[in-house]
């Protein structure tokens, strides 16, 4: 059996205000074409298929038409795509009876029956090869929110309800699965000991919660497809636990590196193979600096001219850094007019000055974002910023569970 592992799109993400929509339009066409190149039994998509919960329509539309294109062109395909920490659960499964026409599962929360029994029906999804035989069954683990493993019957402990999830999940796999069929996890997960990539993730740590353990899927679990992370890696060097990364640079922290998904090959419950197919960049990310300003502005006028005859859609996106001994007023009309004619597109200009180790964009702001700073670090600067001290962890604990009811808010569609 031969599977393709993806994850975090980001449907519908914008670099510094400027829209991504024709790299993902490149990325989905190339992927549909690897589709019919390499006939895989299954596509695995392991969440952030969206960048927020309330994506754009045309980021849904890409999301849509790629599903009923992928199932026009091989209709024995198996499509299984959760929901990660960007998406809204809800929103997920909410054309799910539609895509199972489509042979696609969508799976966006976990759900409990009585007495805190999980749900696992629904998140065990059988796999099918070639000649139409259930060769495997996918272990479904959306995103999981602490309002999903913890309450009445499960307890207050996050990271127990985590694990009390992958337990009864596996238990009823083993159950399910005859001889010679894998069993195949696909979860999005902040998994201990992963590589994060600087200014892109969101973090999934709420509270004091740690990021998890691998052995959290069992030995009897074949090939786990891992999702959250954007750089391809594996997790504790295991050859069957990985991240496929994203498949566009979702930042320019991630520019150092090739974006991929990953080619699986299964023989019976045996993992043969794991090989990345590349995807290549449609419009690369460009950094400049940081330099001081003589050295940056000579560098802008090596840059090639605009060729008309090219796509400018393919210029590439700029940052520019530059180190400053004092504040420039015109420090953005001098990049700009040493830009003019030039083939790339500026989306950001960030200052550093010498001696202070401070660093600011051109309109003098810090240069920290506030999409690089997670909900909590915000809110403990914030308080720190009113009261004088540092927030305590009852607070803190608090307002973990303010913000689990306002995300919730945010998912209904």
């Amino acid at each position: 059996m031969r599977l393709f592992h993806t994850s975090d799109w980001h449907l519908g993400q914008t670099l510094h205000g400027q829209e991504r929509d024709f790299e993902h339009a490149c990325f989905l066409e190339w992927l549909l074409g690897q589709l019919k190149l390499r006939q895989p039994d299954a596509l695995l998509i392991a969440g952030d298929i969206f960048d927020t919960v309330n994506p754009p329509v045309k980021a849904q539309e890409r999301l849509y038409d790629f599903i009923v294109q992928a199932h026009e062109q091989q209709p024995k395909l198996n499509i299984v795509m959760i929901a990660g920490n960007h998406d809204s659960g809800s929103r997920i499964e909410l054309p799910a009876p539609l895509m199972r026409r489509l042979r696609t599962h969508a799976l966006g929360r976990v759900q409990w029956l009585d007495e805190g029994e999980l749900d696992s029906e629904r998140l065990l999804i059988p796999l099918t090869n070639a000649k139409g035989k259930v060769a495997a069954w996918c272990l479904a683990l959306p995103f999981l929110r602490p309002a999903e493993v913890t309450g009445a019957h499960l307890g207050d402990d996050y990271l127990r309800g985590i694990a009390q999830v992958h337990e009864k999940l596996i238990a009823a796999a083993l159950q399910r699965r005859k001889a010679g069929q894998a069993l195949i996890a696909v979860s999005h997960a902040h998994m201990a000991g992963g590589s994060v990539s600087e200014d892109s993730e969101r973090s999934l740590i709420i509270g004091n919660a740690e990021a998890l353990p691998a052995r959290l899927f069992a030995p009897q679990i074949s090939y786990v497809a891992l999702g959250h992370l954007h750089k391809p890696q594996k997790v504790n060097r295991e050859e069957r636990i990985r991240y496929s990364g994203s498949p566009i640079p979702l930042s320019f922290s991630e520019i150092g590196y090739q974006h991929q998904i990953l080619e699986i090959e299964l023989d019976g419950a045996n993992l043969a193979s794991v090989e990345s197919r590349l995807v290549p960049r449609a419009v690369h990310l460009q950094r400049l600096g940081p330099a001081p300003l003589a050295e940056v502005l000579e560098q802008l006028a090596e840059l090639p001219v605009i060729d008309l005859l090219d796509d400018p859609q393919r210029q590439p996106w700029l940052e520019i850094r530059v180190r400053l001994d004092e504040p420039l007023p015109d420090l953005r009309a001098q990049l700009e007019g040493a830009l003019h004619g030039k083939a790339v597109r500026l989306v950001r200009i960030a200052a550093e000055y010498a001696g202070n180790g401070r660093s600011e964009d051109e309109s003098g702001a810090d240069l920290l974002e506030l999409g690089q700073l997670t909900p909590h670090e915000l809110f403990s600067r914030a308080w720190e910023q009113a009261y004088g001290n540092v927030v305590d962890e009852q607070t803190l604990a608090d307002f973990a569970l303010l913000l689990q009811d306002v995300q919730q808010e945010e998912e209904q569609p």
